[in-house]
């Protein structure tokens, strides 16, 4: 009977791989369709409005939220679970690579990862509870759904400080993520890790200056630069 014990232990381990990173590349791509949702505001408040009806109106965005919230919580859940070993383990590699050019510069990714994480856990939380309540209750707004004007008032009162650090949080992560799930289910392999490093830098800087235009534009900083293709400047 004990024999089977490590094999068990072996195929769970397997399994919270599995799960952890799945969960971690749907909530990536997500991000990454969230992204084209929430930019739809660059060309004004009309095309965000129709994008958000469109998607209230065939029923996507009410299951997604739902489902998006849970897998949240559940990819952080089990990331959580296997911080505090490894986190000893990485501070001693890069302790022993101390001087060395280029040493363990995973394991301070990984690291940082982590940091930004638990970041993302408390600031993302707060934000889908915001975007339930905001596509499942008239609470706010004129209707129940998500309203550019409503959108636009809550960052410019003042939300767009943590929506700012949000933003830097998820992107680093979910690209840092995702090159790690590459390298380790051999993904692209024979792109190489200095390839994919180089991939993985050029998503985040792209999500961050799109992120960071759409945000200037929900904070009232500058108008929407699309706004002509919809024939009018709001």
């Amino acid at each position: 009977m004990n024999l089977l014990k490590p094999a068990n232990t072996a195929t769970r381990q397997l399994v919270y791989e599995l799960l952890s990173g799945g969960t971690g590349l749907v909530l990536a791509l997500f991000m990454w369709g969230h992204m084209v949702f929430v930019g739809s505001i660059l060309t004004g408040s009309r095309g965000f409005d129709w994008l958000a009806e469109m998607l209230e109106v065939y029923f996507i965005a009410q299951p997604t939220v739902i489902v998006i919230f849970v897998l949240f919580l559940v990819h952080a859940a089990l990331a959580a679970r296997k911080i505090p070993a490894q986190l000893v383990e990485r501070r001693k590699m890069i302790e022993l690579g101390k001087g060395l050019k280029g040493a363990h510069e995973e394991s301070i990714l990984w690291i940082w990862q982590v940091r930004t994480g638990m970041i993302v856990l408390v600031l993302g939380s707060f934000h889908l509870v915001l975007m339930a309540i905001d596509v499942l209750t008239p609470l706010w707004g004129e209707r129940i759904g998500i309203e550019a004007v409503t959108s636009l008032e809550r960052v410019q009162a003042g939300l767009w400080l943590p929506y700012a650090i949000l933003l830097i949080c998820v992107e680093f992560h979910a690209s840092i993520g995702l090159y790690r799930l590459a390298v380790k289910w051999g993904a692209f392999a024979k792109l190489g890790r200095s390839t994919l490093h180089t991939i993985e830098r050029v998503i985040l800087w792209l999500f961050l200056g799109l992120g960071f235009v759409i945000l200037l534009v929900l904070a009232g900083v500058i108008p929407p630069p699309l706004a002509f293709l919809l024939g009018g400047n709001a």
